[in-house]
Parts: structure tokens; C-alpha cells; sequence
């Protein structure tokens, strides 16, 4: 007998999370289901749970699906997921924190070292016949200041591939606590003041929505540069295009936009001094294991019941 309909806002889940969800019938909503989608199959599945990996659920969707008791986000970031009306209706909303933090901290690293070294640039110039070695100078992060804003499970590993490079790490976070001896806590402003890089690694809310914008990139240090892999809505993407093409900020690297997929005729498109990836900072292979382990468990825990055991 089934224990129940999981429907995953996706078009797979990996084999390990799968072998947790043993005695439940799994639908998938597809790669890219629209709200209409997840309406109409929770009407005709009445799931009793969601994973949800893509697209957005609001109160409709959980309209549709009275028996719905837990919402489990396939990752750490739950912005696509209206938590107030989940709260009005009783349904429990759960995240796989730190599942895969290696994955985007490495990603953001990569940004960080891809501007700071002008690795996409130098590679189109080789490919070209060029050899630049007589005219191009890159930057030393050794000595340099890296701002952080969000220290969690990301932010933190981040902050210590920073401290290896032998940068000075001062970060952002009023919820952090015990925080390394490499990390410096200082006040928000201090972050656009002080530092040589800043990078995202908060979830979006009402309160920060735009937190970078025109007059905050003002108060950077002229050439500092930005690196994004949290939420595109971080950003007020026309007041950064601005500040990169001043030279007020020396290169962006980003993972996440504000409206996404990004499509043909993105501002960003063919600007110089941009670094861009499309929102697969979290999508390695270890880190889809881990978020849907990750996703399966919460999920369990919340609907009490154990996880299956799986074979080693």
C-alpha cells in the first residue's frame, strides 16, 4: 500500500534519495513546470509532499493539495517557496542546508579567480593569435580585502578557501555566531567600504532585495569587484552594468540573475568584464546527491516516518 504521492518540481531525482522514498509514488513535474503545471498535478495526485528543485510554489499550488504536509526544497535556498501562506495552511517548509555548499563556495571561487586573473579574456585573446604577456597585468588577491555578506554553510567555506589565499576576510551576517579567527564580523557598510572583492552568499529577502545597487556600489572602492552565486535579486542589475562599464567595478562574476533563465538581449550579454554562469554554482554531481538525500530526509522526518535502509 502506497504511503503516499511525493511530487518533485523536477524531472529526476537521484537514485540514493529515491532508495529513501521507497513505499511512496513519485511524479515529476518536469524541468521547467509552470504554476499551472504544479496546480493540476496536485489536483489530480494530492501529494503529500513536495521536493521542490524548479519553479515556483505559492498558495495555489498548495490550494490543490490538501493531504500536503511538508514542502522540501532540493537545496538550501526557499525563496521560491511562499513560506507565509505554507505557515497559514499548517505545512511544514524544510531546506537541505550545507548540502551543497562546496559546490557554489567552489563556484564562487572560480568567479573570484576568473576576474581577478582575466582568465576568460586572456583565453579569447590565445584562441586568437594573441600572446599579451608584454601588455597584461592581473590582480594578487594575496593581501587583498574579501567582503562577505551571508556567513552560513556557503559563505563560511568560502571564507576559508579566501584565508588560504592569504586574504583579509571581514563579513556580514546578523544571524552568524562563534565565527572562525579568520573572519572579521563587521557592520554592512563596512563591507562596501573596505573591501577589494564582495561576495553574495545570503538568501533574498523583501528587506535585501537590491541591497547592490547604484548608491551602494558608490561607496565601493573604485575597481572592487562583485561576485554573485546567491540570488539574482541581489542585485539592481542596471546599476551594476552602470558601475562596470565606469570601471567603478573591475569585473563581475555571476551565477544568478534576477529573472531566470536569462534569454537573448540580457544587457549583460556581450559586455566586457562580465563572467557569467547559468545558476550552476550548486550543480555538481556530489552535490545532486547530497541535496536530494538531503531533501528526502527532511521530508521523513517531517511525516515521522524512517528513512528506508539502503543497501551499502
Amino acid at each position: 500500500m502506497s504511503a503516499g504521492t511525493i511530487l518533485i518540481t523536477g524531472a529526476d531525482l537521484a537514485q540514493q534519495a529515491l532508495d529513501l522514498l521507497q513505499g511512496f509514488d513519485i511524479v515529476y513535474a518536469g524541468k521547467t513546470p509552470t504554476e499551472d503545471d504544479l496546480v493540476a498535478l496536485a489536483k489530480q495526485h494530492d501529494p503529500v509532499a513536495m521536493i521542490v528543485r524548479y519553479g515556483k510554489v505559492g498558495a495555489s499550488v498548495m490550494d490543490a493539495a490538501p493531504s500536503l504536509k511538508v514542502i522540501s526544497k532540493h537545496g538550501s535556498g526557499t525563496d521560491t517557496i511562499d513560506k507565509v501562506a505554507a505557515k497559514a495552511r499548517g505545512i511544514e517548509v524544510v531546506a537541505a542546508v550545507g548540502a551543497n555548499a562546496a559546490a557554489v563556495a567552489e563556484q564562487a571561487l572560480a568567479l573570484l579567480l576568473a576576474c581577478a586573473k582575466s582568465v576568460v579574456a586572456l583565453d579569447a585573446r590565445m584562441h586568437a593569435g594573441h600572446w599579451d604577456k608584454a601588455t597584461h597585468k592581473s590582480l594578487e588577491l594575496g593581501g587583498r580585502t574579501v567582503g562577505l555578506v551571508g556567513l552560513g554553510a556557503i559563505g563560511l567555506r568560502f571564507a576559508k578557501m579566501a584565508d588560504a589565499l592569504g586574504m583579509r576576510v571581514i563579513g556580514f551576517d546578523p544571524f552568524a555566531k562563534n565565527l572562525p579567527d579568520y573572519v572579521q564580523s563587521v557592520p554592512l557598510d563596512a563591507i562596501w567600504r573596505e573591501s577589494d572583492a564582495i561576495s553574495l552568499h545570503c538568501p533574498l529577502t523583501d528587506e535585501n532585495r537590491g541591497m547592490l545597487n547604484a548608491a551602494t556600489l558608490a561607496q565601493c572602492k573604485r575597481g572592487v569587484i562583485v561576485v554573485n552565486t546567491a540570488r539574482g535579486g541581489l542585485i539592481d542589475e542596471a546599476a551594476l552594468l552602470e558601475a562596470v562599464r565606469s570601471r567603478q567595478v573591475m569585473a563581475a562574476g555571476l551565477d544568478s540573475f534576477a529573472v531566470e533563465p536569462m534569454t537573448a538581449g540580457h544587457p549583460f550579454q556581450g559586455e566586457q568584464h562580465f563572467i557569467l554562469s547559468p545558476h550552476i554554482g550548486g550543480v555538481t554531481s556530489d552535490a545532486y546527491v547530497n541535496m536530494g538525500v538531503g531533501a528526502a530526509k527532511n521530508l521523513l522526518q517531517v511525516l515521522g516516518r524512517t528513512p528506508a535502509v539502503v543497501p551499502a
